[in-house]
């Protein structure tokens, strides 16, 4: 890794060049995405948009809120693995998010409906809704803050599944 920072260095390449024209540090916003399904249209064999719809979670100020939303894209979006988060910022506030996607610096407009004092959780392979002060509680008791870094919880046994530790 640090080889490949220095090469990059020596390039001239910087992160903001990895991710094309977008500083990444105008997106200070996490969303972590459960569910959304996907329709592909082609022109001439080439995928020319994306669209569909979905179920996140938004983290901001330290709080997560849960959020359906529908979408159009040049490229496809990807659910989350485990806690993984993607880079957001808000465009229009309350209504449409712009996510940073990990393809050379893509982005994707994510049309919201913002869920008031909800956040999602996946337990047992099922989608449900649970309070936001609950989802918060959870986060701090196990150092989760997706928005300064802290991309894994902490005393959450290796095997076990974001399912399983939500139930605590």
């Amino acid at each position: 890794m640090v080889v490949l920072g220095a090469v990059l260095l020596g390039l001239g390449l910087t992160a903001s060049a990895w991710a094309g024209d977008k500083n990444p540090q105008d997106f200070p916003l996490r969303v972590h995405i459960y569910t959304h399904n996907t329709h592909s249209h082609y022109w001439h064999r080439s995928l020319e948009v994306v669209d569909g719809e979905g179920h996140a979670n938004l983290f901001e100020g330290g709080w997560p809120t849960g959020f359906d939303f529908s979408y159009e894209c040049e490229t496809r979006l990807q659910n989350s693995v485990g806690y993984s988060t993607v880079m957001a910022r808000w465009k229009k506030r309350g209504s449409e998010l712009e996510l940073l996607l990990p393809a050379m610096g893509k982005t994707c407009t994510l049309k919201t409906e913002m869920k008031d004092g909800v956040s999602y959780v996946s337990r047992n392979g099922h989608l449900e809704e649970e309070p936001s002060a609950a989802r918060r509680a959870w986060m701090q008791k196990h150092q989760y803050d997706p928005e300064h870094g802290l991309d894994l919880p902490v005393n959450v046994a290796p095997v076990e599944s974001e399912e399983q530790t939500q139930q605590q």
